[in-house]
């Protein structure tokens, strides 16, 4: 959905947001870029030179399905990423990257401050807060203000094939009752015990409850598991799923 387009990146098709590119160089890649694993995989070396650095100045984490927060202050020694979902950088010479293949990657800029952050989050960090965590984050460690955050939220799995269990949506419940009577996070399916999860939605709305304005709150709106021939699903794939990247940098 607008304001995302594909853009053509030395590896294939990607997505951007149009909203976001005048304040951070930033992608949402697809198939057609290898990165398997936090510390390997050729496809990190292309990524970073499109991004304008070094591959060990991008950073990346052992991703775990939490709300654990790095800020990138300076380069791990020989690569060590540590483990966490949550990267933030006020500072122009390093990127930041998330994998994802149907979790949620969002991309955030701060207009007035420059400094930049990318989540991950699987319905667990969902769960916790990742998104509204972020905003946090960046307020007490950057000076961001909400109002002045652009946040972009990439391809994941979408709200007609998430399907979920009732401890999943016992644990929604339980972080955030109002929503939970809302009624709009999730609709029960035919099968007792058993309904349809809108990371979408909750995604904006936990964005938007963090104060970030929602028209500054852009989502692509593509599934990853419907469009599984264009981007990574390990609903569809399993164990042999790919992953995609969602990468930003602070602009010089």
């Amino acid at each position: 959905m607008a304001p995302f387009t594909w853009i053509d990146t030395p590896w294939g098709p990607a997505l951007s947001c149009e909203a976001l590119r005048p304040l951070a160089p930033h992608v949402f890649t697809a198939r057609g870029l290898d990165v398997p694993h936090a510390d390997a995989g050729d496809g990190w070396v292309p990524l970073s030179a499109w991004l304008g650095v070094a591959s060990t100045q991008l950073w990346r984490l052992r991703q775990v399905h939490g709300v654990t927060v790095h800020t990138a202050d300076v380069s791990p020694c020989d690569g060590a990423w540590p483990e966490g979902d949550l990267l933030a950088t006020d500072r122009p010479d390093v990127a930041l990257a998330v994998r994802t293949a149907d979790c949620v990657p969002i991309l955030y800029a701060d207009r007035r401050t420059g400094a930049v952050a990318a989540v991950h989050a699987g319905w667990r960090g969902t769960a916790a807060g990742a998104a509204g965590r972020m905003v946090e984050v960046l307020a007490s460690r950057f000076g961001s203000r909400p109002d002045d955050l652009v946040a972009a939220i990439g391809p994941c799995i979408g709200p007609e094939a998430y399907e979920v269990g009732q401890e999943v949506v016992d644990r929604f419940s339980a972080a955030s009752p109002a929503a939970a009577d809302r009624g709009t996070w999730w609709t029960p399916r035919e099968t007792a015990g058993k309904y349809l999860l809108d990371l979408w939605t909750i995604t904006r709305d936990q964005l938007a409850a963090a104060g970030i304005s929602p028209s500054r709150i852009h989502l692509a709106g593509l599934c990853t598991a419907t469009h599984a021939d264009v981007l990574q699903s390990y609903r569809v794939d399993g164990a042999a799923a790919g992953r995609m990247v969602a990468a930003i940098r602070r602009r010089a």
